[in-house]
């Protein structure tokens, strides 16, 4: 990762504009042309530097949901777990954690009720028990991470 990688990362995570192109106005802004910016994006998520890149929306103000699931897995079984579990389109953010409930991640749904059921999905295809838990309040935090 070089300092443009660097710049686009930080210059990024404080938002992109909503416009016709706007993967040219931000490379306007850092003396880059659109295609070189989107090369950049491309091979920093390819490469793992990003794990995703694109919008954040609030699905419950679109009607769905969102929870927080973990698993207890096996360590002898965690790559297994995590592929199965991340063949959901609806998980994201799964995250290793050093605790009996080792695998966390968030269910993000289209319909409400279509939590319950990628929960029984992933509970059948692992044989492992998922802790749904559901928010009861919610804050917001903006958090950066310079790089």
């Amino acid at each position: 990762m070089d300092a443009i990688d660097r710049r686009i990362i930080n210059d990024l995570q404080d938002g992109f504009p909503i416009s016709e192109r706007p993967f040219a106005d931000v490379a306007k802004t850092m003396n880059l042309n659109e295609d070189e910016l989107i090369e950049r994006l491309g091979r920093l998520c390819d490469d793992g530097t990003l794990n995703r890149f694109g919008p954040m929306y609030n699905a419950e103000n679109l009607g769905g949901a969102v929870t927080l699931a973990a698993i207890k897995v096996p360590e002898e079984r965690f790559d297994e777990i995590t592929e199965r579990v991340n063949a959901h389109a609806e998980v994201s953010q799964n995250y290793a954690r050093e605790d009996d409930l080792n695998m966390w991640f968030v269910i993000a749904t289209e319909t409400p009720g279509r939590i319950a059921k990628v929960i029984a999905e992933i509970e059948h295809e692992t044989g492992l028990e998922v802790f749904d838990m559901p928010k009861i309040e919610e804050f917001y935090v903006g958090l950066r991470f310079r790089v």
